[in-house]
C-alpha cells in the first residue's frame, strides 16, 4: 500500500500532507497527555516489530504494494493515538531509509494508514468492545476492527490515485480492494491471535479505552 514517488500530483499530495499532519500533531499532543512511562519501550518494541511486518509487500498493480499494516495492534495495545505515532515513525523510516514509499507522498501514506485505518479499526474495535464488555468483546473488535482499518486504508489509497489521474476510481478500487480484502483477513487473524494470547496471560497491556472495562 505504499504509495511511490511520482503516482500523486501535487494538490492531492499536498492535501494530504496537511491533513495527515493536522492528525498527526493531534496524536502527539493527546500521546503526551496520556502516555505513560512504562510504554515508551512498549512503543519501540511494537514500532519494530511493525517496521519488519511492513517490509513484506506484496506488489499490486499500478505500481502499489500490499502487506499487513499493525495499526491496529498497537491501537488495541497502546491506543488510536500512540499507534498513529508509531505508523507514522515506521513509515518515516521505511521511506528516508529504504525508500519504500515515495518523499513527496510520505504525508498520503501517513494519512491512509497511520490516520484513516487506525482511527476507523479501533472506531468499530471500540463498538464492539462496548456492545460485549468483556474478553470475548475485544477479540471480536479486534477481528472487525484489524479488517476495516485495511480495507479503509486501500479505499483511501484508491481516491488518491484516482484524483490524480492515475486511473478510473472504477479500475483502481477494484484492484486496490481484490487484494486488501484478503489481507485484510490475513492481518485480522494475526492481530486477533496475538491479542487473544496477550489477554490471557498480560490482559495489563491491552489498552483501556475510556468507557470500556
Amino acid at each position: 500500500m505504499h504509495i511511490p514517488d511520482g503516482l500523486l500530483d501535487p494538490k492531492t499530495f499536498g492535501t494530504a500532507w496537511a491533513l495527515g499532519g493536522i492528525a498527526v500533531g493531534y496524536a502527539v499532543t493527546k500521546t503526551n497527555k496520556e502516555l505513560q512511562e512504562r510504554q515508551i519501550p512498549f512503543m519501540g518494541v511494537m514500532a519494530a516489530f511493525i517496521f519488519a511486518a511492513q517490509m513484506i509487500n506484496i506488489p499490486i498493480a499500478g505500481g502499489t504494494s500490499g502487506h499487513l499494516l499493525g495499526g491496529m495492534l498497537a491501537a488495541v495495545l497502546l491506543g488510536p493515538w500512540s499507534a498513529a505515532i508509531i505508523i507514522t515513525t515506521v513509515l518515516a523510516l521505511q521511506a528516508f531509509i529504504f525508500l519504500d514509499g515515495g518523499i513527496t507522498v510520505l504525508g498520503a501514506n501517513i494519512l491512509n494508514m497511520a490516520v484513516i485505518g487506525v482511527l476507523s479499526g479501533y472506531g468499530v474495535y471500540l463498538l464492539f468492545r462496548n456492545l460485549w464488555p468483556n474478553r470475548t468483546g475485544v477479540l471480536v473488535g479486534t477481528f472487525v476492527g484489524s479488517w476495516v482499518s485495511v480495507v479503509m486504508a486501500a479505499i483511501a489509497c484508491s481516491l488518491e490515485l484516482s484524483f490524480s489521474g492515475m486511473g478510473a476510481l472504477s479500475i483502481v478500487l477494484p484492484a486496490m480492494l481484490t487484494w486488501h480484502v484478503i489481507i485484510g483477513l490475513l492481518e485480522a487473524v494475526i492481530t486477533t491471535v496475538v491479542v487473544a494470547y496477550l489477554t490471557q496471560v498480560r490482559p495489563d497491556l491491552v489498552h483501556q479505552a475510556a468507557g470500556s472495562r
